[in-house]
């Protein structure tokens, strides 16, 4: 008999397989690992006679792999050590040559760690769980050797050894035995169809499904399969199979390793439900059909649960039913209406404690006392209920699991009434919380309705009321018109006023002299006619005339330049030239000839605007604000003193508006002065050269043809500061 010590298994790798992983999968089936990186070391190991079987990873040794393989077979005792080869790139011809040096078996990379150790335990099972005598007719548990026997009994998972020829179970493990709850006799002599129902979940017979999954391994096809087995008690078990056929000396054996997905499946199908009823709810769809769904997804977790939802009346005192789609009707209607209480069987008995109540054995328990006859007409033993509440204070309802046999729950079960009532109290909340808005609703109709009347009154009212207010805003805007037309007509007699006022003085002493003269020469013609014109006479006349003929012609001048400066007072935008330049290059031109009339005042002119400050506007007339603002400064900014200085700037704001400054440091201006210098004729140099129609001009052409607007900043005896906000491209 085989020595009971742990088998080694020999690991030849480098590091392109996950060597950690693998050694703790091998480990857990009782298996010694031990791990080298190259060939000699391994032969070393083989020579040791320690080892049960070598994992050889092609990519190690590239061709050198299959020489090794056969050196290893050469070292081992009696070539009886297995060799599988491991191939992270298989091909056909690496699979051939790998069996023709002698290697046992040739694992196609990637594949799982458990799918590794499953190939080495069926590897080992060829080697050593064959009968003694080859020749012997029956197998059975006897007859193997100990240590597949043994590995059957230490492995955690369940699994079987069929006779492929006969179709029973020649092995079993204790963990086969509890998950089917059979003993290990009940199974040998049962075939593997026999441990299932007559037929799979997709409707196929169960005998069927078998001799399809036997086929298809005898096809060599490895792979999970799915199958569904029977419990003694008739509980279904849901497994994922995976199936090895054995081959040696003529004789086949089935090795069987079952997982059983029940539980897993079972909570995927709950997750899968839960997350439908969600759905459910969020669509608003009916109370009665989202309860159903929850009540027939609960009882397809737990076969055998009979589940109904009872929903507590308005009236805080009274049971209704909700659902209960596996329960008779008959049973559910007389239970419907019956007050809530201490003694109200396991749901009324629920809503009253507010907690969850658990009857085991309905005819012996005494809430059930006045209901155990219709309890028992309809074959329930069990009850188990459990409150569903909104709040602390508020309940809803209950959700009870029947059972017609006697029953406690276990952990399984609580878990399942926790999900139910979770689901059923959200949507339950949700239904009130519809119904309650609905009635708000229907309230506030009528609100809405009573109040119709007063809101049309209300609005007759404000329909009038505007009505007036149109009538006041046209009243207000007919007044507006006049006022402004009134102001346009006295602006206008007050310019004409002033006009006439400064062509009056000019015109009026030419026409004075003109007067004089033409009595003086009537005179002189008068003196010429009698013969008795004396030269000093004539000499006298022509020195008058020369006079006279200098105080018309300056007079005269002088009315001609107020009517240039009338004129520009209407600034004329269609004779205006709009064009692109550079306000940099602009100026510099401009103060060029300027610079003349403050040689002789020593007054400094500075320019700071940056390179190529491009504009669109109309040059011209801004040339005309800078030389009025120039002469202005010059005249009354620096008049009596020597030396200053003058500053013109300009700077780009954010919203692409040139800000232009131009500033001095002369005299400044009066603050009792400056709230008129924008106004026509207004001058403190009356007499002296000053007309008072300069910055009325350059106020008139900033805020219209340049679209732009201009103030002023001056303090007495440290100069004045005009700013223009110009747009970069001027109003069209």
């Amino acid at each position: 008999m085989a020595s009971t010590q742990p088998q080694t298994i020999l690991i030849v790798s480098g590091a392109a397989y996950d060597i950690a992983a693998l050694e703790s999968a091998l480990a857990e089936y009782g298996f010694r690992v031990h791990v080298v990186n190259r060939g000699d070391a391994a032969l070393a190991a083989v020579r040791e006679g320690s080892i049960s079987l070598v994992l050889v990873e092609a990519a190690l040794a590239g061709s050198a792999s299959f020489e090794l393989v056969q050196r290893l077979l050469a070292a081992a005792d009696e070539g009886k050590l297995p060799v599988l080869m491991m191939s992270p790139t298989p091909t056909d011809d690496e699979h051939r040559r790998a069996l023709e040096a002698g290697a046992s078996g040739y694992l196609q990379l990637p594949q799982s760690v458990q799918e590794v150790v499953e190939q080495v335990l069926v590897e080992l099972t060829v080697r050593h769980a064959w009968p003694t005598r080859p020749g012997s007719a029956k197998l059975d548990a006897e007859s193997l050797e100990v240590n597949y026997f043994s590995m059957m009994l230490s492995t955690p998972d369940s699994v079987m050894l069929f006779d492929a020829e006969h179709g029973h179970p020649v092995a079993i493990n204790a963990s086969t035995e509890r998950l089917l709850g059979r003993t290990s006799a009940e199974l040998r002599s049962l075939r593997l169809e026999d441990l299932c129902p007559p037929e799979q979940p997709d409707g196929t017979p169960s005998a069927q499904a078998v001799q399809d999954l036997m086929r298809r391994v005898l096809a060599g096809e490895v792979k999970v399969f799915q199958m569904t087995f029977q419990h003694s008690s008739g509980r279904r078990i849901d497994c994922d199979l995976r199936l090895v056929m054995l081959n040696k000396d003529g004789r086949r054996l089935y090795h069987m390793r079952m997982v059983d997905v029940t539980g897993h499946k079972l909570a995927e199908a709950l997750r899968f439900g839960q997350n439908k009823l969600l759905e459910m709810i969020a669509r608003g769809a009916p109370l009665q059909q989202t309860l159903d769904s929850l009540m027939l997804l609960i009882e397809a977790q737990s076969p055998g649960v009979l589940c109904s939802t009872l929903l507590l009346d308005t009236d805080g005192k009274t049971m209704r039913h909700g659902s209960a789609p596996s329960l008779p009707q008959e049973y559910m209607a007389a239970i419907d209406g019956l007050a809530i209480g201490p003694g109200v069987g396991s749901c009324g008995t629920a809503m009253f404690r507010k907690e969850g109540v658990i009857v085991n054995d309905i005819t012996t328990d005494p809430l059930w006392q006045p209901y155990k006859a219709i309890a028992e007409k309809f074959g329930l033993r069990a009850c188990w209920s459990m409150p569903i509440l909104l709040d602390q204070d508020t309940v809803l309802g209950t959700f009870a699991m029947y059972y017609r046999e006697p029953r406690s729950p276990g952990p399984d079960d609580l878990r399942l009434t926790g999900v139910a009532t979770h689901l059923a109290g959200i949507a339950i909340a949700r239904m009130r919380h519809e119904n309650e808005l609905l009635r708000h609703r229907g309230h506030l109709e009528e609100l809405v309705e009573a109040r119709t009347a007063d809101m049309r009154r209300a609005m007759d009212a404000a329909e009038q009321a505007n009505a007036e207010l149109q009538k006041a805003l046209e009243n207000l805007r007919m007044t507006q018109d006049e006022l402004v037309r009134r102001d346009k007509l006295a602006a206008l007699g007050a310019l004409v006023a002033g006009v006439a006022h400064e062509l009056n003085t000019p015109i009026g002493n030419s026409l004075m002299v003109a007067s004089t003269m033409v009595e003086r020469t009537r005179t002189i013609r008068n003196s010429t006619d009698t013969g008795m014109l004396r030269r000093s006479a004539l000499d006298a006349y022509l020195q008058q005339a020369q006079e006279a003929d200098d105080i018309v012609v300056r007079n005269l001048r002088r009315a001609a330049n107020l009517v240039q400066s009338f004129k520009l007072i209407a600034v004329d935008t269609d004779s205006a030239q709009r064009r692109t330049f550079f306000l940099d290059n602009f100026i510099s031109e401009l103060i060029l000839p300027l610079h003349a009339m403050v040689k002789h005042t020593e007054v400094q002119v500075e320019q700071d605007i940056p390179y190529h400050f491009d504009m669109d506007s109309y040059p011209g007339q801004l040339g005309q604000v800078i030389q009025v603002l120039f002469e202005n400064s010059i005249t009354h900014g620096f008049a009596g003193r020597a030396g200053g200085h003058i500053k013109i700037a300009a700077r780009r704001l954010a919203d692409n508006t040139a800000q232009l400054t131009f500033e001095d440091d002369g005299a400044g201006i009066l603050p009792e002065h400056l709230p008129r210098i924008f106004d026509p004729f207004f001058t403190t140099r009356l007499g002296a050269g000053g007309s008072g129609l300069g910055l009325h001009v350059a106020h008139n052409i900033v805020t219209g043809v340049l679209g732009g607007r201009i103030t002023v900043e001056s303090t007495p005896g440290a100069g004045t500061r005009f700013s223009l906000l110009l747009p970069s491209s001027a109003p069209l």
